[in-house]
């Protein structure tokens, strides 16, 4: 019998020299100033009724010795854990509604004391400097981590060796997997995002090191605010558990996310800035407001909103790379809002885009669920591309479709199972709710559905040698 498959493809390091010392810092407001600095060597915590001293990881002297920097591959330390109860997605509901009018410096000291060690900032090099000075303002213990991606200004290099010498602390750089970058660049070129656009770059040089960092954290901080995308940040809230990422117990809503200035305004953290007297990228006195790779910003002119800098030539609506890609919302009526080829619908782009991935059509579906005899196995996940769990998952399939490329006996693939197909998915492909995992074995008629929200490559490696 003819299988009737639909097929779409797709598919640095950082200069060791020294730089000058000439990077800017924000202007006095006043004569305002932070004459005593608060100085933090280390810390004790209260666990099982014990005092356990335990060192500051972003608070202290830089030595010879502290000069290594930390494995890109776990952000995981070894220093004794803060114990943190398991998160439930009600009470930080609840959480972020108490913090609502509370002042960025009381949120970011909640996050500190409620994850200790298990919390990070992501520092981009650009604003987002006033988490890192918010955090020093604690007086707590807290950890920077920045994703290197290859592709930012020197500007921004520059900023990263001022800040880390500025607090005294040590960023945690994470960086791309050297071989997806040269896959990329070597298939499509150095720009290759101007053309089908930034998503696919996005994804291998910041997404997948994002995920590889929050998977040994619990929490993490971020710059986001309210009035930096209206189109995608309009309603983040101060607390939420993240609807993208996993944190380090694995599954959804294992992570928690923190948004300290999501209800302060840009000119208000600039003031911040300003009469603290931090370093800051030297870039924004050139007319940079937001600041990403250097490819993919620009300077805005005077009234225009700071994201038209970003990805200028994609739709203003949807200027996400991938890192708060939850904040795109599904329309209001529970499918998506405009009608494209197919007779599906979509508000967001599709996902899953490694060209190792089957794009399985209804036909192409319905053929393989006929199949007794299969050649190989095959593994399908049945997605809808504006759900936040399959975005979540993204990354790791498309990796476990790389590893199995030619070679185990599996193929790997997706069926778009929202809109006029979810009927269909419930009632003949054990759908219940989005993403549902099934394996397809070479000597079975029935596809066999993958039980666990642990959704990580190993993980799904496993499952697939158990019963293939």
């Amino acid at each position: 019998m003819a299988l009737a498959i639909n097929v779409s493809s797709s598919s640095s390091s950082i200069s060791t020299s020294s730089f000058p010392s000439s990077d800017l810092k924000a202007p006095q407001i006043g004569s305002l100033r932070l004459s005593d600095r608060i100085n933090v060597s280390s810390a004790s915590l209260s666990i099982s009724g014990k005092r356990s001293s335990v060192k500051a990881l972003n608070v202290q002297s830089i030595t010879k010795e502290s000069m290594v920097p930390p494995q890109a591959a776990s952000m995981v330390a070894s220093e004794i854990r803060k114990k943190v109860d398991v998160i439930d997605v009600e009470d930080f509901e609840e959480l972020a509604k108490k913090l609502e009018t509370a002042s960025p410096l009381e949120i970011m000291d909640k996050a500190l004391e409620k994850f200790g060690n298990d919390i990070a900032i992501a520092f981009s090099g650009a604003e987002d400097v006033a988490l890192i000075e918010y955090a020093h303002l604690t007086g707590r213990p807290y950890r920077v981590f920045s994703l290197d991606t290859g592709r930012l200004n020197p500007e921004t290099y520059r900023l990263f060796d001022t800040v880390e010498k500025h607090y005294g602390i040590r960023i945690e750089y994470m960086f791309p997997d050297a071989v997806e970058v040269q896959a990329l660049v070597r298939n499509k070129g150095l720009f290759s995002f101007y053309e089908d656009g930034h998503q696919e770059c996005c994804r291998i040089r910041k997404v997948r090191p994002l995920r590889r960092a929050l998977k040994g954290l619990r929490a993490w901080i971020t710059g986001q605010r309210k009035d930096q995308s209206p189109g995608t940040r309009s309603e983040i809230p101060v607390v939420q558990v993240d609807p993208v990422f996993e944190g380090l117990d694995g599954g959804a809503g294992s992570l928690v996310k923190w948004n300290p200035v999501a209800n302060v305004e840009g000119n208000d953290v600039w003031s911040f800035l300003r009469t603290m007297d931090v370093p800051v990228n030297t870039l924004h006195a050139a007319g940079y407001v937001s600041i990403g790779c250097e490819p993919c910003t620009r300077a805005v002119l005077p009234g225009q909103h700071e994201r038209e800098g970003r990805w200028w030539w994609e739709d203003a609506k949807a200027k996400e790379c991938g890192l708060h890609k939850g904040n795109i919302k599904e329309s209001s009526n529970g499918n998506n809002a405009a009608v494209n080829g197919n007779g599906t619908t979509s508000t967001v782009d599709d996902i899953f885009k490694s060209e190792n991935v089957v794009s399985l059509s209804r036909q192409g579906i319905e053929n393989l669920m006929k199949l007794e005899n299969r050649k190989e196995a095959w593994i399908v996940v049945l997605y809808a591309p504006w759900c936040p769990f399959c975005q979540a998952m993204e990354a790791s399939f498309d990796e476990l479709a790389d590893k199995l490329k030619g070679g185990d006996g599996v193929k790997v693939a997706k069926f778009r199972a929202d809109g006029e197909q979810k009927e269909f998915a419930k009632s003949e492909l054990q759908l219940g709710s989005f993403p549902t995992i099934l394996v397809f074995p070479k000597n079975s008629s029935r596809p066999i559905k993958y039980p666990s929200e642990k959704r990580d490559v190993d993980s799904l490696t496993s499952f697939l040698n158990l019963v293939r």
